[in-house]
């Protein structure tokens, strides 16, 4: 698919009668530039998508931008997949704070095969294992 179908998708995502449930993104050769297109478009049409698979883009610093969509209220996000996408443990850390923000929807996050150590596993560890947060199933 690469970034600029990502771009054309995006554009169909902001429409706010397309209540898409699931996107199953998975090895599209998206970069940075589709994920930012990818996000902005969530974030105007937050309320209707539950399960988004990224795994295998190389989205690196791009999770910050995910991040942004998780911690705004209206977004219902329940199950993301960044397998293999080059996330950081920086990157696990503006996703726990998101999740700190918006505690009640993201139930599975899938973060194995990217280049983490114990700093980001652990605050993401923490919240799957508070019963104020709904993350029940964290796979690193």
């Amino acid at each position: 698919m690469g970034d600029c179908k990502m771009n054309l998708l995006s554009t169909v995502l902001r429409n706010p009668h397309f209540k898409l449930e699931k996107l199953g993104l998975r090895n599209c050769g998206i970069t940075f530039e589709g994920c930012a297109a990818l996000t902005s478009a969530l974030k105007s049409n937050p309320g209707h998508l539950r399960v988004l698979d990224l795994a295998g883009n190389k989205l690196g610093d791009c999770v910050n931008l995910i991040s942004s969509v998780l911690e705004d209220p209206p977004c219902k996000l329940q199950i993301l997949w960044l397998c293999d996408c080059g996330i950081t443990d920086e990157g696990c850390t503006a996703l726990a704070s998101a999740l700190r923000s918006n505690p009640s929807h993201l139930r599975q996050l899938g973060l194995s095969g990217n280049e983490l150590t114990g700093v980001g596993v652990k605050l993401l560890s923490d919240l799957k294992d508070d019963q104020h947060y709904e993350l029940k199933a964290f796979f690193y």
